[in-house]
């Protein structure tokens, strides 16, 4: 009785591992190839997937490195034209060639993207230098700007005509001879009368004789005057520039017909005008 229970427990000890492993030799040779296959899928679905993402990774750097030497290029472009424009500047200027430096920067390297940074690098230097001589030449020919829109030429008019001239004439009014200290200009009344030099207003308003007239000074002690003027466009203190319009032509004043009386003086004293209109 023992013997047949111990016999039974060691069979059924037997068949449970016996079991055990055909399953288990069963399970692994029904599924791990599906398995494998799968994750070979999976690997190579992820593979395809990192190597269109590299490509279109390549391809947009591609395009950007296409854009900067594009870039660089037009920008070597707008360099070679604002150093011919320097030059230019220091030609006319009649400066010293040696103080400014415009030479034409060198070709566009097209090497690694070392020698790509390099030469925006030097670029970048380059215009720095160029962005403050360019600063300076602006400096100085507007300092010739302002001594040339100082100086006083020209007609005090857009439209008319020299009408009287400077010196003794016959008095309009008193038909005695009288000195006229200025030179007229007749015209229609209303058109512009314009500042013959930049200056500061020193007068605007009505005066004795000239009607409504405007007194600029021009520095170094010289001064213009416009008289009989129908209305005034600028008041005492302002900055004029050459050709500005200052006033309307008028025949307020001591005056018998549309007109400009113009004049210049010269620490004080008329000149003739005529000298500096022509």
């Amino acid at each position: 009785m023992r013997f047949v229970r111990t016999v039974t427990v060691r069979q059924l000890l037997s068949a449970t591992v016996l079991l055990s492993v055909f399953a288990l030799i069963s399970s692994r040779s029904a599924h791990t190839p599906d398995e494998t296959l799968a994750r070979i899928q999976f690997a190579a679905s992820g593979l395809q997937q990192q190597q269109q993402q590299v490509d279109v990774l390549k391809k947009a750097t591609e395009q950007q490195l296409a854009g900067v030497i594009y870039k660089l290029a037009e920008l070597e472009g707008e360099m070679q034209q604002l150093n011919m424009l320097g030059n230019r500047l220091v030609e006319k200027a009649k400066l010293d060639s040696d103080e400014f430096s415009f030479s034409q920067p060198q070709a566009l390297s097209l090497g690694d993207e070392n020698e790509l940074l390099a030469r925006i690098e030097a670029m970048r230097v380059d215009m720095n230098s160029k962005a403050a001589q360019l600063r300076a030449l602006e400096s100085i020919m507007l300092g010739h700007h302002i001594d040339h829109e100082a100086s006083v030429s020209g007609r005090p008019i857009k439209q008319g005509w020299l009408s009287s001239y400077y010196g003794v004439r016959k008095d309009p009014f008193t038909g005695k001879p009288a000195m006229h200290k200025g030179i007229d200009f007749a015209g229609e009344e209303g058109e512009p009368v314009v500042a013959t030099g930049a200056g500061v207003v020193t007068w605007s308003g009505e005066r004795y004789g000239y009607g409504n007239m405007v007194e600029i000074d021009h520095g170094d002690g010289i001064v213009s005057r416009y008289g009989h003027a129908l209305s005034l466009s600028v008041k005492v203190g302002d900055v004029v520039t050459k050709g500005q319009q200052i006033a309307l032509m008028g025949n307020t004043g001591r005056s018998t017909g549309a007109h400009v009386h113009y004049e210049v003086l010269q620490r004080g004293q008329q000149q003739d005008p005529l000298p500096y209109v022509y």
